[in-house]
């Protein structure tokens, strides 16, 4: 009997250390897939006849996470659509990213299902035209004694940062006059992963990061949003208490949070046993569908502790989630004074869309041609 017990308990034992320090979180919630829930027939009745508001432009300009690093490997091509469009994520044999436009000039065909890296260069998998990385140019058709000087496929700017593929998307072409930048720990390794979740959301991107100047409806304490020098950026500084019985402090963590862009959030959690940080993407499928993702990076002593804020993050971020996949964007809504850290965060958002970034009316007609 004390064998069997002493058993159990190494067990437990083993099971506890595992989850503490080496299991990694992967958190997926897509709610079109659980369609045969009664919350997902909920959701999709209450939908077909959804106002939506009088939306902003529903794909700001700026950097875009498309996938993350772990994601794809040397040698391979991914399709990920996108912004409207449709991407061929290339890594090369050399280990570097490139983006290009997923379809070949020549007839069509659709180059990250089914193409081949070829050293530098991405093969289209109906007719092997090959197309450079670095600047589109077709490089070689097998069958072909020349290759016409216009044989050549759109190259999208990107960049790899924390772990995280980007690209650069402006409904006027214009160039890039800022990027995501390495965060230290992370870039050196001192921090480690501890996992990731990922969501599927109904709402206009704005809806997402626009709830960081939204102090109400949370259980924590807040400081003004604060502009940055640069202008891209924005800052907010929260502290968050876990309350007991409506009297006990348990827990306590502070967090600077710094809006990069319009899709980019970095959170730096402080806490009394150490820092960690938690990085958010928002990147627009469709104009009214969202996926977000959250990693987490910490010392590795504190593995355990980031486990369980992770955790909570997950829950809270899924009840939000509950109120933006139903409700209508208000262009004007009723405030009050206290409410007015949400039309600064407007009127700094603003600045990503420009004269001729995509409506909902038109994006949705791109969609169903």
């Amino acid at each position: 009997m004390l064998e069997w017990c002493v058993g159990i308990g190494i067990t437990l034992l083993t099971f506890l250390i595992y989850f503490a320090y080496f299991f990694k979180f992967n958190w997926v919630k897509d709610l079109r897939t659980e369609t045969k829930t009664r919350q997902t027939r909920s959701f999709y009745a209450g939908n077909k006849h959804r106002k939506v508001g009088k939306l902003p432009p529903v794909y700001p300009n700026g950097w875009f996470a498309l996938l993350e690093s772990s994601q794809i490997k040397n040698g391979q091509v991914k399709h990920v659509c996108a912004l409207g469009e449709n991407f061929a994520v290339f890594r090369t044999e050399r280990g570097v990213v490139n983006i290009l436009d997923a379809y070949c000039p020549h007839l069509g065909a659709n180059m990250a299902e089914g193409g081949r890296v070829k050293g530098d260069c991405l093969e289209c998998p109906f007719h092997s035209w090959t197309f450079r990385g670095k600047d589109g140019y077709c490089e070689n058709i097998p069958y072909a004694e020349k290759v016409p000087h216009v044989a050549r496929v759109k190259v999208w700017k990107s960049c790899e940062v924390n772990n995280i593929i980007f690209v650069w998307y402006h409904s006027e072409s214009a160039e890039p006059d800022w990027q995501p930048q390495s965060h230290t720990y992370i870039s050196n390794r001192s921090w480690r992963y501890q996992g990731r979740n990922e969501y599927l959301i109904n709402c206009h991107i704005q809806e997402i990061v626009e709830n960081g100047s939204d102090p109400a409806h949370l259980t924590s304490v807040h400081e003004a949003a604060k502009s940055s020098k640069e202008n891209h950026k924005a800052g907010l500084h929260m502290c968050h208490k876990l309350v007991l019985l409506e009297r006990f402090n348990v827990m306590e963590i502070d967090v600077l949070t710094e809006q990069i862009g319009p899709s980019y959030v970095e959170l730096i959690i402080t806490t009394s046993i150490g820092p960690m940080c938690i990085l958010q993407t928002v990147t627009p499928i469709e104009p009214l569908l969202q996926r977000v993702t959250h990693q987490i990076y910490s010392p590795p002593l504190l593995a355990p502790y980031a486990n369980l804020i992770f955790l909570g993050e997950c829950v809270m971020f899924e009840r939000d989630m509950k109120i933006w996949n139903y409700k209508r964007y208000e262009r004007q809504p009723t405030l009050v004074p206290e409410d007015r850290g949400i039309q600064a965060f407007r009127r700094w958002f603003s600045q990503f869309y420009s004269e001729h970034s995509p409506t909902y009316e038109t994006a949705m007609k791109d969609l169903q041609w």
